[in-house]
């Protein structure tokens, strides 16, 4: 077949030895990679869209595909059809990946004696610089999280909302490892933490002294009265009802920080969950940290992904130039 494919709607159903080629790879997915659910369902959603493109087509094994047919997928990914709506390059790249990476599998087991895939290339996505704050605006906003000195009905959870955003800037953590951390993650006293990273990997951090003294004064006199409502659970972040703190809860705690800030809540430049990891990785490498150490802080896989921070830092240098140097105009 060449030219666009068609899409789910005709009422083919894959066969089932696609269906079992793409069962095979997930479970190697789980078990080998140990990627998180959200990526796995996001995985499994665009193979089911390469499926139903391949049942349109009457293709009933993966041995049987064209690079042509993979390219017009991905192609249609883009352009959307009456069923759905057009993806965006970076979910257009998501879903080639997850195809390719299928083909791959499927050649490394021996099932299929090719790549149709090795050829097709994904989606070019546009190099965004990652969203930095100002040291001065994530002052602001850690102080308007909640006072260290809070007391009253509502202290322990002012404390805890301090403690959970000084832990995010103060180590770089995502927002699911913070949220995963649990207490014997912690050690105050030697002033670190055990991170529980992608893919099954662990990295310890150091924590520095505001975040420590934010963590102290709620495992003291924050975190108890949190506990008390539930059935006990080692997580470091609690809910009101004394159960872990989940990622949405934490979103919201940091989004009613950023408003009471003055801080943007809408639009490209939205404070995130993310925002916090950008600045810190962005800080560190303004106050002349190594970029290999960063990576090692984030806990990124490859310095690639660490090196789109020094990007934000020559922009600030652009700036810095465009406004001190006398002969920086024109």
């Amino acid at each position: 077949m060449s030219g666009a494919p068609q899409l789910a709607g005709d009422g083919a159903q894959p066969s089932p030895a696609l269906r079992r080629a793409v069962g095979t790879y997930l479970d190697h997915l789980t078990v080998e990679r140990g990627l998180s659910a959200n990526t796995l369902g996001s995985y499994r959603r665009d193979l089911d869209r390469y499926l139903q493109t391949l049942a349109a087509a009457g293709v009933t094994d993966l041995a049987a595909v064209s690079a042509a047919q993979i390219a017009a997928h991905v192609a249609a990914l883009r352009d959307g059809d009456p069923a759905h709506p057009p993806l965006s390059a970076a979910s257009a790249a998501r879903a080639a990946s997850a195809v390719r990476g299928l083909h791959r599998f499927a050649v490394r087991e021996g099932l299929v004696p090719h790549d149709a895939s090795r050829d097709v290339r994904p989606p070019t996505l546009p190099r965004r610089l990652p969203k930095a704050l100002d040291v001065t605006d994530v002052e602001r906003l850690l102080e308007t999280a909640g006072p260290e000195e809070a007391a009253g009905e509502g202290a322990p959870r002012r404390l805890r909302d301090r403690a959970l955003l000084e832990f995010l800037y103060g180590t770089g953590a995502r927002i699911s490892e913070a949220v995963g951390a649990a207490i014997d993650d912690l050690d105050l006293a030697d002033g670190t933490a055990v991170l529980h990273g992608k893919g099954g990997r662990t990295r310890l951090v150091p924590i520095g002294g505001y975040a420590r003294a934010a963590l102290e004064a709620y495992l003291v006199r924050g975190r108890p009265a949190l506990a008390a409502a539930g059935r006990g659970t080692p997580a470091v972040f609690l809910n009101s009802r004394g159960g872990p703190l989940s990622r949405q809860s934490a979103w919201t705690i940091l989004r009613r920080a950023a408003q009471a800030a003055g801080l943007p809540v809408e639009g490209p430049r939205a404070v995130s969950p993310h925002t916090l990891r950008h600045s810190y990785a962005t800080h560190l490498l303004d106050g002349g940290a190594d970029v290999r150490v960063v990576q090692e802080l984030l806990g990124h896989a490859s310095v690639t992904t660490t090196q789109v921070y020094t990007l934000v830092t020559v922009e600030r240098l652009r700036e810095v130039y465009a406004t001190s140097h006398p002969r920086a105009r024109g």
